[in-house]
């Protein structure tokens, strides 16, 4: 089960979300109160140990904008949180000469409208994961909101049959196992449910978080 602890903006919760088992982290770029500056990213990257995925979390961002970022910061990975279009994808890609950089595109559980727009054509070899938010009006995730659940279930599994597919929104230690269950994702993703504050995790949270969800992986290999 890939865990991404989402949405740091220290090294001491970035370190101790790795050292809790955390498979990676989360930087958010757009508008946000979480939203950090590519400065704050390099430095807290250049902290940390080598292994462990950083993603950069980008809404509407222009493509070379966050490929720059990306290379600034040492970015692995970066997640579309915007309406990005199937040839931003592809100018993403041939931005990075090659390099490996994860690319997750975001959909939000309360417009499966998407799916037979979005899903289907931005979706191709260029994208590694989908993520499943509950994205509103007042934001494009880090809302803390759960979304309908089994009103989203078919949503995923379409979106299951094109990639490999993330769960996020509201999720905290004590719903994510559930959620796990139901939906059998490649992976997990939070911000708000460790959070004792915006932007500053409760590093107790984050550990139960991550033990739930590894104990539901175990346990539910039978699940349907």
């Amino acid at each position: 089960m890939w865990v991404k602890i989402c949405a740091n903006t220290n090294l001491p919760d970035a370190l101790a979300a790795l050292e809790a088992g955390a498979d990676a982290l989360g930087f958010v770029f757009s508008e946000s109160t979480r939203r950090v500056q590519p400065v704050q990213v390099r430095e807290i990257i250049a902290g940390l140990p080598k292994d462990g995925e950083r993603i950069g979390v980008f809404v509407n961002t222009p493509a070379n904008e966050v490929m720059k970022i990306a290379r600034e910061c040492g970015l692995t990975g970066v997640q579309l949180q915007g309406d990005e279009t199937p040839q931003y994808v592809t100018d993403l890609v041939r931005m990075a000469e090659g390099a490996p950089l994860k690319i997750i595109k975001t959909f939000s559980a309360n417009a499966p409208y998407e799916i037979s727009t979005a899903a289907s054509a931005v979706m191709d070899d260029n994208i590694d994961a989908f993520l499943v938010d509950s994205g509103n009006a007042a934001g494009r995730g880090g809302t803390g909101q759960v979304f309908d659940w089994l009103r989203a279930s078919d949503f995923v599994i379409k979106l299951k049959q094109r990639a490999k597919v993330i769960v996020a929104g509201g999720l905290n230690p004590d719903n994510v196992g559930s959620a796990i269950r139901l939906f059998r994702p490649y992976g997990v993703d939070v911000a708000t449910g460790v959070e004792c504050e915006p932007g500053k995790k409760d590093i107790e949270k984050v550990k139960a978080f991550i033990s739930s969800a590894r104990a539901a992986e175990a346990l539910g290999s039978g699940a349907h």
